[in-house]
């Protein structure tokens, strides 16, 4: 048997911090989706199909205040397309692998091993494709599969869960964790500020249609402040 590269277990131990978040988010997701009234295949099909915890959380919620389909699909696909642009940002990286191997690390394309992967990319730039590839690989290994048990766990025990246990911290923690360490310029902070005050601004916007303005309002003021940094610096 052969021998799996050291990059592969340093993705490992990378991701094994993870572990702490995922876990609790991933079980409030089974029980609010339980709760929600899916039943465990349902559940379980989600988070296995989908793999996009917080795509999966406005989802369901949208489906418990009966937003019509359409609705429900943009809401989900708005939450997602920050998964466009770790594409486009890991592509330089691993654009030179096999087709099958892109489809994999595009189906196990999560915030947690884009965050580090591509921190480990940028601080180690004489890294090759394949060593890359196993560090990714490395990192989801810890994520995903605990992400599927937590959640079956989650949507099995669900009713087993004292009202007053707060596990819902996972949330916003998780999500704290992966955006503070990336605003590392004017557009990213930009981008965030813009994005908190649309949310709030257009919360009255039913079916919680206020998240994708302020999506797209996020997007393009983030790219207009780099537009001009760019063509600052060329000045």
């Amino acid at each position: 048997m052969m021998a799996l590269p050291r990059d592969y277990w340093q993705g490992v131990r990378d991701g094994m911090p993870f572990i702490l978040v995922i876990v609790p988010f991933g079980a409030v997701f089974g029980v609010v989706a339980t709760e929600a009234g899916l039943n465990l295949a349902q559940v379980m099909g989600f988070t296995v199909l989908v793999i996009a915890g917080a795509a999966q959380f406005v989802a369901v919620q949208m489906m418990v205040d009966n937003a019509p389909v359409l609705i429900v699909l943009a809401a989900s696909l708005a939450v997602n397309l920050r998964m466009a642009m770790y594409s486009a940002s890991l592509a330089p990286h691993l654009g030179r692998i096999s087709w099958w191997k892109r489809g994999m690390v595009s189906y196990f394309m999560v915030d947690q091993a884009y965050a580090a992967s591509i921190l480990k990319y940028e601080n180690t730039p004489e890294m090759r494709a394949g060593q890359k590839l196993a560090y990714y690989m490395g990192i989801v290994t810890p994520i995903c599969p605990l992400w599927y048990l937590s959640t079956w766990a989650g949507a099995v025990l669900g009713t087993a869960v004292p009202a007053g246990l707060p596990i819902d911290f996972a949330v916003p923690i998780t999500f704290l964790a992966l955006i503070i360490p990336m605003l590392r310029t004017a557009a990213h902070v930009v981008a965030a500020l813009v994005s908190i005050i649309g949310v709030l601004v257009f919360a009255f916007v039913p079916f919680n249609l206020g998240l994708l303005i302020a999506a797209l309002l996020a997007m393009m003021a983030g790219a207009e402040v780099e537009r001009r940094m760019t063509a600052k610096r060329a000045a």
